[in-house]
């Protein structure tokens, strides 16, 4: 399950990146361009709040002693998107401001206009670029995790073999065991079968000594 979440972490992250490039860029773009653009931010808007609806689902799911760290971060990612929704509604008025400034000929306004938003953009740079470094911290992560699992099931199969390797062996111990065994009892047989058979004849050898014996007297 916390594949799934990190999963989705890591589209949210790729999405915001790219809204928060198309933000900075509404301000300065023409209307008819500016527009589209507007439309694709609200499209990618919306897709980004499916995947936070998704974390959340994939959050509830967690059990309650680990699901503390996952809730933190989704109401991270929660901030995160009431930042984008607020400055995506910010370009849009500035955008009106330049052109209403425009065709006052207020030019000192404009260049401050022009100067706020230039720090703006540089402030969502940086955050997009904080957020893709995450973005990849979390898949190097993932990698490395997976690694480890891989080597573990590796181990696992090797300990398997070998453990299969030692009950070929012992079962073959085995069958030798008990073929000596079963030849020793045989032989042990044989000799106790040997013993009556010379007791007999010992016997009956006295008895026919003992017999002539008493005949001739």
């Amino acid at each position: 399950m916390s594949s799934d979440f990190e999963g989705y972490e890591q589209d949210f992250a790729v999405l915001t990146a790219e809204i928060t490039s198309k933000i900075s860029r509404v301000p300065r773009l023409p209307p008819d361009e500016k527009k589209q653009m507007v439309a694709n931010v609200e499209k990618q808007l919306e897709e980004a709040k499916e995947l936070l609806e998704q974390m959340d689902l994939e959050v509830r799911e967690i059990p309650p002693q680990s699901r503390g760290m996952y809730s933190n971060r989704m109401r991270s990612y929660k901030q995160e998107m009431g930042k984008l929704e607020t400055d995506f509604k910010r370009s849009r008025i500035a955008y009106s401001d330049e052109v209403r400034n425009e065709l006052l000929g207020d030019d000192g306004n404009s260049s401050e206009n022009q100067r706020a938003h230039l720090l703006d953009n540089t402030e969502r740079l940086e955050r997009s670029s904080r957020r893709l470094e995450a973005g990849y911290q979390i898949a190097v992560e993932t990698e490395q995790i997976g690694q480890e699992m891989l080597e573990n099931l590796s181990h696992d199969r090797e300990k398997i073999q070998r453990a299969r390797e030692r009950l070929r062996e012992t079962d073959a111990n085995l069958g030798k065991s008990s073929r000596i065994l079963t030849g020793m009892l045989r032989r042990i047989i044989q000799n106790r079968i040997l013993l009556v058979l010379l007791g007999i004849i010992v016997v009956v050898t006295i008895l026919t000594a003992v017999t002539f014996f008493v005949r001739g007297h």
